[in-house]
């Protein structure tokens, strides 16, 4: 008996002055997994994804970086859909598109099986009343603004996206493809998760919250030139050797003019640095690999196998083997 293949429209909507990549990105990540796994099962099968931009009336749509974006279809016209994501941007909160935008979810909610935000777009998903009583999040920027206009709900401006029923609310820009990831791995499997996050060069999954995006981005950030340029290098030359000596070298300073850059500019020592991007990098191998923990403890510059799990467990709280356990996205791992 052949088993019939479900199609799954997933429908983006768009407006004037919505932030480009909320909706691009997503977008992406739906019609990646459609490629991929049309790729391993024959053209001739279904795809497992449809997706279609809708527009308050079907006109085209400015976004915020002037990219103009020509809709599908008006909201009114939108056909039978499974999922809705509603992208952030300033455009949003224009109390026009605001109510426009609440009205048909409130009118069309019942019939979706999941509805999303990314960014802002949760203005839109409160509005229409669907996050009453729920745990959101979105961008950190934005946070508290959202929370004092619909003080019914529950921020947490740290998440990266938040599931409550059949609801999902996510963080700022990129998190819309973090978002549309765990979707895809809802519905088909972390394993397709996977391929699509190589397919469009992302971390399949990122730990942590927004406060820590990221360590080398808010050393580079905080540090001058000098100091700057050095964090790049590390990334690129983490199982070399990164004694003090060698980063003061790099830099033309002395040992101590270094460490005490370092101090002023981040309250650590260049070690302690050097470490958490060892362990950060380490999390993510854990997360996407299946090399062993003695082989990713090696590549990455720790002394020994003991090191590296001393210093996991001091970065992270729980041992390399426990962090893959939970995190990891081989074959048999279990929920995204």
């Amino acid at each position: 008996m052949t088993t019939v293949r479900r199609t799954r429209r997933i429908g983006f909507i768009g407006f004037p002055q919505f932030n480009a990549l909320d909706l691009t990105g997503p977008l992406d990540v739906f019609s990646a997994a459609a490629e991929l796994e049309r790729e391993q099962v024959g053209p001739r099968r279904r795809a497992i994804y449809e997706t279609v931009v809708l527009g308050l009336d079907g006109s085209p749509c400015r976004t915020e970086s002037a990219l103009t974006v020509l809709p599908d279809l008006a909201l009114a016209d939108a056909p039978p859909l499974d999922t809705v994501i509603v992208p952030g941007g300033c455009g949003v909160r224009e109390p026009a598109t605001l109510q426009a935008l609440a009205q048909w979810l409130r009118h069309r909610g019942p019939r979706l099986r999941r509805i999303a935000s990314v960014c802002t777009g949760a203005y839109a998903l409160a509005e229409a009343g669907l996050l009453d009583g729920c745990r959101v999040t979105t961008h950190w920027r934005h946070a508290g603004a959202l929370a004092a206009r619909y003080p019914q709900l529950t921020i947490d401006a740290d998440a990266i996206f938040l599931r409550s029923g059949r609801i999902y609310t996510s963080a700022g820009i990129s998190a819309g493809i973090d978002l549309a990831l765990a979707l895809v791995a809802e519905d088909h499997g972390p394993a397709l998760a996977l391929s699509v996050a190589r397919e469009l060069v992302v971390h399949v999954k990122r730990d942590g919250g927004q406060r820590q995006y990221s360590a080398p981005l808010a050393f580079q950030t905080q540090a001058g030139d000098r100091l700057g340029d050095l964090a790049a290098w590390v990334l690129r030359h983490l199982g070399e050797d990164l004694s003090v000596e060698r980063l003061a070298q790099r830099c033309s300073l002395s040992r101590r003019q270094l460490s005490r850059r370092f101090r002023e500019a981040f309250g650590v020592a260049p070690a302690q640095y050097v470490e958490r991007l060892r362990v950060d990098e380490a999390r993510q191998r854990l997360a996407e690999s299946r090399a062993s923990i003695d082989r990713i403890a090696a590549v990455l510059g720790f002394r020994s196998t003991d090191v590296f799990r001393r210093a996991f467990e001091r970065q992270v709280g729980i041992a390399p083997a426990q962090y893959r356990a939970r995190f990891g996205a081989g074959e048999s791992s279990g929920e995204f």
